[in-house]
């Protein structure tokens, strides 16, 4: 007996494909794109059609377990669902009594749905009245430059891609991570489009757009900047949207009249000349009419000034009125367009009257974790409940998190579908559910649709949604607050706002049968203005930016660690470093699927042939690369892909599936951008050098 059900991609990725589960006789046997699905349009990336194989993973974790080794060392037993619950309960009702705040939940977007996201699990936290996360590690800082300028994360709507004549994708590798834009990209690249890709790296996009401008990390608000500076200077501006729908362009005029073309060229390792083209056609494409549109992705925010970079990119297209269009304009994110009820999701309201508050940013866990009691930080961590997200693999500066996770004073829960390398540390470790196992509602951030998620088949073992585990704790710790006992048809059923006109329509049994439904937003969402700022205008000035003590204009803020910022540390440590998305992983999903981690092969170091060889580096070599916070091995590749200065390292490994039990954030930092308290996992310098092959003794 066969049947096809109706699901949603749950992961990190713009894409948020409508899936069809092949079931049969009660197994899932097959996973597709769904045809009808306008962006998904039948296709999936290489990683979720191969999702039956996470899903039946030999290695999945079916069972609650204790641990019975030493922290880290991944030994467990088996237990019942009751002892864990059991014991959870009594070890946070203890630490609680004494203060609340010493409890810390860790999650992010190991599933994107809203409700075994952060839905019931937001709901335990609050009534706990446990430390807020500030949920850091991926979009904040972009996210705050943006809402500066713009007002809201709103912008071109991906199906209007291949009706654009120039596409800039800035910051980001679509062929991995944003498939179905880079196939409407593709579609108008055969009409007649022009594709800049501007990335430090020839990514696998860059090589098929027509151009590379190949900038230094962290410079590409300089870039930015550069070309206000040709536009205003050539006039290649469209001067009735600008009066009428931005504010403060004569203070932009004369801050961009500071940006030369020369003196940008050298900030950002380019030639002047690659500006003013670049420019010239951005301007001269809008004045005939045609859309222009700017893919910005989040590479270009991983840097000390990566809020201000994503601000004067976000700029660009209100000078020259490229918001006119439908297909023009510019996307970081689509995520306001929801009319999320996230107040019904989270209950905020449930936190304790009078109790004071704190918050942790996750992109500083390690020095969290480490921290001891005092007034300004408040009570140290002794309890860390961790779900959807893996910070021993993914945090920045490694080793610091993995010595905070290491102390045996914190009672440490993850919920996992395998033991990841944060599992390993756990005290007690439950089982959860993968997307085919349990019913979820999604908003996306690369599409207009909501999407509904149904079970396609029965949990595997003792598997649970996180939603049921959370209710089952709440039920564990006393509590008969109404909201516990609500089911996730229940919590789904009101996951929209209803009279918000954007989700006119919504019904969740409707949605559940049709598996989608488009949000209500203009074609071009700020072709008259009407933008989310309190001005109602694109600000090219920011009075709330000047009021949080930031530049009110574009400006540039250089990277921490560069040659031309720190000289002195660039002398012992030369190379800078980014580690953007392997193609068959994200983040640190699917790196335990074997058939994706043999196209890999192991943790690889992209150098370029100059910096090979005064290292003494050839193809293949093994090279360990290493700065004051620590270091990592990989195998080299010697190649004209990255630039020279720049290292380049595709991430992120299990640390325990690579050859040194290290990844990539040994090396990275948790110094935070310059807004929206993000991590800065591009703005490094590292050193490189060839790890000697050990010569065996030879007896005598």
């Amino acid at each position: 007996m066969s049947n096809m059900v109706r699901g949603v991609c749950p992961h990190d990725c713009p894409d948020t494909c409508a899936l069809q589960i092949t079931v049969e006789n009660g197994k899932a046997v097959a996973v597709k794109g769904d045809p009808a699905h306008p962006t998904t349009a039948g296709v999936l990336c290489t990683k979720v059609s191969r999702y039956t194989e996470r899903t039946y993973h030999p290695d999945r974790l079916l069972y609650p377990q204790k641990r019975i080794g030493k922290k880290g060392e991944g030994k467990f037993e088996r237990i019942s669902w009751d002892e864990a619950l059991t014991c959870i309960s009594e070890k946070l009702t203890e630490i609680a009594a004494k203060n609340p705040l010493a409890i810390l939940p860790y999650s992010y977007a190991g599933t994107m749905g809203l409700l075994q996201g952060d839905g019931m699990s937001q709901r335990f936290f609050h009534r706990i009245g446990a430390s807020f996360l500030d949920r850091t590690i991926c979009a904040t800082a972009g996210g705050a430059g943006y809402k500066y300028t713009i007002g809201s994360r709103i912008g071109t709507d991906t199906e209007q891609t291949q009706n654009a004549r120039l596409i800039i994708i800035w910051g980001g590798n679509p062929i991995a991570s944003n498939l179905h834009f880079w196939t409407r990209a593709q579609e108008a690249k055969r009409h007649g489009a022009k594709l800049i890709a501007i990335d430090p790296y020839r990514s696998l996009t860059a090589e098929k757009c027509h151009q590379h401008i190949a900038l230094l990390p962290g410079t590409d608000a300089a870039l930015a900047l550069g070309l206000m500076h040709v536009l205003i200077r050539d006039n290649l501006l469209d001067h009735d949207y600008i009066a009428q729908h931005t504010l403060g362009f004569e203070q932009l005029r004369l801050r961009a009249a500071e940006w030369l073309p020369e003196q940008v060229a050298i900030v950002c390792g380019i030639s002047a000349a690659e500006i003013e083209q670049l420019a010239r056609e951005y301007g001269e494409s809008a004045r005939r009419g045609e859309a222009s549109l700017i893919r910005m992705n989040y590479g270009v925010q991983r840097t000390h000034g990566g809020g201000m970079a994503v601000r004067n990119i976000a700029c660009l297209p209100a000078l020259v009125g490229a918001w006119r269009h439908a297909a023009g304009g510019v996307q970081l994110s689509l995520s306001d367009a929801f009319p999320k009820n996230t107040s019904f999701l989270q209950r905020p309201d449930l936190f304790p009257a009078g109790q004071a508050q704190r918050t942790i940013n996750m992109s500083t866990i390690g020095d969290a974790l480490l921290q001891e009691a005092s007034a300004e930080f408040g009570p140290a961590i002794e309890a860390l409940i961790v779900y959807n997200s893996n910070p021993v693999a993914v945090a920045p500066e490694s080793a610091k998190v993995a010595q905070g996770f290491a102390r045996e004073d914190l009672f440490t829960v993850v919920l996992e579908h395998f033991q990841t390398d944060t599992a390993d540390y756990a005290d007690i470790l439950l089982p959860a559910t993968t997307q085919l196992e349990h019913t979820d509602i999604h908003s996306t951030y690369g599409h207009l649709y909501m999407m509904a998620n149904n079970p396609a088949i029965a949990p595997l073992g003792e598997a649970k949604p996180n939603t049921e585990i959370f209710r089952l704790l709440a039920q564990k710790m006393g509590w008969d607050d109404s909201c516990f006992h609500e089911s996730d048809d229940q919590m789904a059923s009101q996951a929209f706002l209803r009279d918000d006109p954007r989700a006119a329509g919504f019904d969740w049994n409707r949605l559940k049968q049709q598996g989608w439904q488009k949000v209500s937003l203009p074609d071009a969402p700020f072709a008259h203005g009407d933008f989310a700022t309190p001005s109602g205008k694109c600000e090219f000035f920011c009075q709330r930016m000047q009021d949080d003590g930031l530049d009110p204009l574009p400006t540039y803020i250089p990277p921490y660690e560069s040659v031309a910022s720190n000289p002195e540390l660039a002398r012992e440590f030369p190379l800078a470093m980014i580690s953007p998305p392997a193609r068959n992983f994200l983040n640190s999903t699917f790196v335990n699927v074997q058939s994706l981690r043999d196209v890999e092969g192991e943790p690889h170091l992209d150098i370029h042939p100059q910096d090979a060889a005064a290292r003494d580096i050839g193809h293949g070599d093994r090279v360990r690369i290493f700065n004051r916070r620590g270091s990592f091995t990989a195998k080299a590749r010697v190649t004209d892909k990255t630039r020279a200065g720049l290292v380049v390292g595709l991430s992120i490994w299990w640390k325990k599936l690579a050859s040194d039990d290290k990844n990539t954030n040994e090396v990275t930092s948790q110094r935070l951008t310059d807004m929206g308290g993000g991590p800065t996992f591009y703005d490094l310098l590292v050193q490189v050098e060839k790890v000697q092959a050990v010569v065996p003794a030879v007896a005598g």
